[in-house]
């Protein structure tokens, strides 16, 4: 990329968003923001409980995400929101025009494996299915890449980073 852009590391639970968008933010010499920081404690207590949120209960939390990127326009940074719908993007994009998505794509197995190894999380695996069922891939009219999640972080990270930097945006 040649100016610093905003990069919303996306996709769906367990993808790794939290492990790759601190690697990426490193790699491009920006700014992470973990975006579970940015629920509501009430959407915390709604997913830690196994309830899918809505998108009532999202709005606010993408809003504040989008009020982040903002601020880091012209800036760079890169942050975590599941993203799922391409109304969730468009939202983000309505407050950060400029932003760019990194897709974390990957077998169910795979990520389902990775959500039953990690700890400390709210979101629990039974959740993952809802979150296929939303999951909207990005459109060839958003700026945006899709990597595959397998192999280590650092591999995943490598790759994520040469095909943001392929965009040329």
């Amino acid at each position: 990329m040649s100016t610093p852009h905003v990069v919303v590391v996306m996709g769906v639970a367990g993808t790794g968003k939290t492990t790759i968008g601190p690697l990426v933010a490193e790699s491009l010499g920006v700014p992470y923001a973990e975006g579970d920081d940015f629920h509501p404690a009430a959407n915390v207590a709604k997913m830690s409980a196994g309830v899918p949120l809505e998108d009532a209960d999202r709005w606010p939390w993408l809003d504040a995400i989008g009020r982040w990127a903002h601020g880091r326009a012209g800036l760079g940074g890169v942050v975590s929101s599941s993203a799922l719908k391409r109304a969730y993007r468009d939202r983000l994009r309505a407050a950060a025009p400029g932003l760019v998505f990194l897709h974390l794509t990957g077998e169910r197995e795979l990520i389902e494996r990775r959500m039953r190894e990690r700890k400390g999380h709210f979101m629990p695996t039974a959740l993952l299915d809802s979150q296929f069922a939303t999951l909207q891939p990005l459109t060839p009219d958003e700026a945006g890449v899709a990597v595959d999640v397998a192999g280590t972080p650092e591999e995943i990270t490598d790759r994520a980073v040469a095909a943001l930097r392929r965009l040329s945006v």
